[in-house]
């Protein structure tokens, strides 16, 4: 069987399906509704959206119940215990900690970490573009995957936890990897359009790159935006490419709506008429183009 490519009319498809989407209903279901209400500056967003992208693993319910458990450990707002100077008391609060396979002593020690870089930074964007500089955007996740390992602002930290440094891959090193959560932490930081939050102004939006989970790569693939049938990074610049053709400006201004067409169920990965029947980009779909719908 050939590639499945887009059609003539998935631009204006994905447009309807954008200017239709409940965004308001599927944010309750996003990291970011467990974020927005408490961020209070860029440094409070930076600082809770990569404790909240890194643990954006397996479901939202699951994701969203790990943050309120976390933020529920200490009083006061969250970023501010984070960044405070490490006490055992923190220690002990995170020691019982786990989402999958993240520990409460990995998130110590990023908090850590994030404390260091800041006495010398304003941000995490001032690492981000000067990767941007010198070699696109997966050089500017790499330098931020640094950062976050906490190569070169080691003083005091201690050796990592074991697996610490696995939380954050970067696409230069494992190029196997999507590198969703850091994809997904810049976006949020750089579009200011709802529901990001664009404390980020020297990173284009075009430069961005899809934060490519399952939902979104399963919908890629059936819309013909790719043909690669594992999440790669490969996978997603090709997917990122596509978009771009659609909208050079803002290509993952899609990526919101299209992960959470997948989430709610409103793409059942399968033909299923009382579900797909309304999809805007039914048409264009490998599961329905070319068979005809009953009236």
């Amino acid at each position: 069987m050939g590639r499945h490519r887009p059609t003539a009319e998935l631009p204006r498809h994905l447009d309807e399906l954008y200017r239709r989407f409940p965004f308001e209903r599927s944010l309750a279901d996003d990291p970011l509704a467990m974020i927005r209400p408490i961020v209070q500056d860029r440094r409070s967003a930076e600082v809770l959206g990569i404790v909240a992208a890194t643990l954006a693993i397996g479901n939202t319910t699951a994701i969203r119940g790990a943050l309120g458990r976390l933020w529920a450990l200490e009083p006061g707002p969250p970023a501010d215990w984070l960044l405070a100077p490490p006490t055992p008391a923190r220690r002990r609060a995170l020691a019982p900690f786990r989402h999958r396979w993240i520990r409460g002593d990995q998130l110590e020690y990023l908090a850590r970490v994030l404390r260091a870089y800041y006495a010398d930074h304003a941000s995490l964007e001032d690492a981000f573009v000067v990767g941007l500089a010198e070699g696109g955007f997966a050089a500017g996740l790499d330098r931020v995957a640094h950062v976050l390992r906490g190569d070169g602002h080691s003083r005091g930290l201690g050796p990592p936890p074991s697996g610490y440094a696995h939380l954050f891959p970067s696409p230069l090193e494992l190029p196997r990897s999507p590198c969703k959560r850091l994809t997904l932490f810049v976006r949020w930081m750089v579009r200011d359009r709802y529901p990001d939050f664009g404390y980020w102004s020297r990173v284009p939006t075009g430069e961005l790159r899809v934060p490519l989970d399952q939902h979104v790569h399963w919908i890629a693939l059936n819309l013909g935006l790719t043909d690669r049938r594992t999440r790669s990074w490969a996978a997603v610049e090709e997917v990122t490419a596509a978009l771009r053709r659609i909208d050079p400006v803002d290509p993952v201004r899609f990526d919101f709506v299209l992960c959470h067409t997948g989430i709610s169920g409103d793409c059942p990965k399968e033909r299923d008429l009382t579900v797909c029947g309304p999809c805007s980009v039914r048409p264009d779909c490998r599961l329905w183009r070319g068979r005809a719908v009953a009236a």
